[in-house]
């Protein structure tokens, strides 16, 4: 009979409880019970899940990862793409069986999916605290030893980052050292916080991966990297590594964190920049600004709609979601934006902190990515891209679009973007330059409006064309609205040319 001998892989997380918040919390937030064993079938062997502890005052859950040598090989490398050995042996003779890698990361998004997603309709005020962690990996590869490990995770929020090197053999000292640690962090962080950095972490120390990175790779490391990847001082090294060092890849992701970046810091304030270039002398009446007449063009377009439930995605520092609270006519507003920091400096603006409850009620700033497709921004009357999509890479333009009209699908949808020919007009903007570092184009008037009315062939709407600012005779206004009308009568988009939502996302 064949025996199969399989590898195992560790990982542990403990915390301590108070009498207020016992420890045990901890099998909420993970969904699996502390009384309890678990099995659960990888593509590559098996996990386990069993608490050696847990009381009120500390709970610890251990992750147990049972390799198939065999299975991992039969269904593919040893190792990816991205620091693979070249011995013809590899594949069979490897340390994936026994060391924290890709495998490990994988086994932890399929067994607490949740708890990295944040979910816990239990204890839902549990997840968005900080608690504290102590999380222990005794086989560590670290391709860049114990000081790479401390400079990925030191700025990460741990108060103690105490990784270790493994000794070749503890008989022979004088061999040195091995290329794996052991890893113990600890500090006070939010769990799904500290599962994502594991995700990401685990295989960029490895440098490598045991399965091939396709594009979708790109859009896992964000999802995990939320919060933190943006300003790690080792993007990077963090980005090329989880990338399997694929250029094209890791080009694409660095201009996505550097958008992030961007719209985290002080830096991207597109009211602002309009604002500058409409410069005046003290003698001179000074113009309304540019980003006002936008907002106004926006506000009477949504009212002609008769629009009352508004989305704005994309709503920065909450400008127009302050102008639309200040018109009874508008029943519900939403505001969307990937930045937190955005959405906070918008709640204080909105002094939402201190607003009457009926007014309270009127209004909902959510975290989100415009690329991506929910649930709950379907069934709008209106939906609002005010200066977004030129921060977007082109090739992303098509998740945004099904986001928005394939799957969203509100009756009015506006989009304003600057019109590149208007530059000229600008004395202090630089010939050939756009208006912000971070627009990653800007359309002529033909180019937006072939976009547009593809889009809404495309999606079973109506379009037409609005300028905002003054309409020069030579290059047109310097800012171009598109004002899309559902015109399909059951409300669904047209078959022919359509995307699914898994095509668009793909895109």
């Amino acid at each position: 009979m064949e025996r199969t001998i399989l590898g195992r892989v560790f990982l542990t997380i403990s915390t301590t409880g108070d009498p207020g918040r016992p420890a045990t919390d901890l099998g909420f937030l993970l969904h699996k019970h502390p009384e309890k064993a678990q099995t659960f079938s990888t593509s590559h062997g098996t996990a386990h899940v069993f608490y050696p502890e847990a009381s009120a005052e500390r709970c610890t859950a251990a992750l147990l990862l049972e390799v198939d040598p065999v299975a991992l090989v039969r269904r593919g490398k040893g190792k990816g793409r991205g620091g693979a050995p070249d011995a013809a042996l590899a594949q069979y003779v490897n340390d994936r069986p026994y060391a924290a890698s890709s495998l490990l990361s994988v086994a932890m998004s399929a067994v607490f999916k949740s708890a990295l997603n944040g979910v816990c309709r239990a204890l839902p005020e549990r997840v968005q605290a900080p608690m504290p962690l102590r999380i222990e990996v005794p086989a560590l590869p670290a391709r860049g030893g114990a000081e790479l490990v401390r400079k990925l995770f030191g700025p990460l929020g741990w108060t103690s980052v105490d990784a270790v090197a493994v000794p070749l053999d503890e008989q022979f000292p004088e061999w040195g050292d091995s290329r794996y640690v052991r890893l113990v962090l600890e500090g006070e962080l939010r769990l799904a916080d500290a599962l994502r950095q594991l995700y990401v972490l685990l295989p960029v120390l490895d440098d490598a991966k045991h399965y091939w990175v396709a594009p979708d790779e790109v859009d896992k490391l964000l999802r995990a990297g939320e919060g933190w990847l943006a300003t790690h001082p080792e993007q990077k090294l963090i980005t090329s590594r989880y990338l399997s060092r694929r250029w094209g890849l890791t080009r694409q992701a660095m201009q996505q964190l550097e958008l992030v970046r961007l719209a985290e810091s002080d830096d991207l304030d597109v009211e602002s920049i309009d604002n500058a270039v409409d410069e005046t002398t003290d003698t001179e009446e000074k113009p309304v600004p540019l980003a006002e007449q936008r907002r106004a063009a926006v506000l009477e377009a949504l009212r002609a709609a008769g629009a009352s439930r508004v989305l704005d995605l994309g709503c920065g520092q909450g400008q127009l979601v302050q102008a639309l609270l200040k018109d009874v006519a508008f029943t519900e507003i939403v505001g969307v934006d990937v930045s937190m920091r955005a959405l906070t400096i918008a709640s204080r603006r909105l002094k939402l902190d201190r607003m009457g409850e009926r007014q309270a009620a009127r209004v909902t700033l959510r975290q989100g990515s415009l690329t991506y497709t929910d649930k709950q921004l379907k069934g709008y009357d209106a939906a609002v891209l005010s200066e977004v999509i030129e921060h977007l890479d082109l090739p992303r333009l098509p998740a945004l679009e099904y986001a928005v009209f394939g799957s969203a699908r509100p009756r009015t949808v506006l989009v304003t973007t600057p019109n590149v020919e208007y530059n000229v007009r600008w004395e202090t903007l630089p010939a050939g330059h756009v208006r912000h570092g971070d627009h990653r184009f800007e359309w002529t008037r033909d180019e937006f409006r072939g976009w547009a009315r593809e889009v809404a062939q495309r999606h079973g709407y109506g379009v037409d064309f609005v300028p905002v600012g003054t309409d020069d005779p030579e290059v047109g206004p310097p800012t171009q609205m598109a004002v899309f009308t559902m015109t399909t009568a059951d409300g669904t988009a047209k078959q022919s040319g359509n995307r699914t939502e898994k095509e668009a996302n793909a895109a």
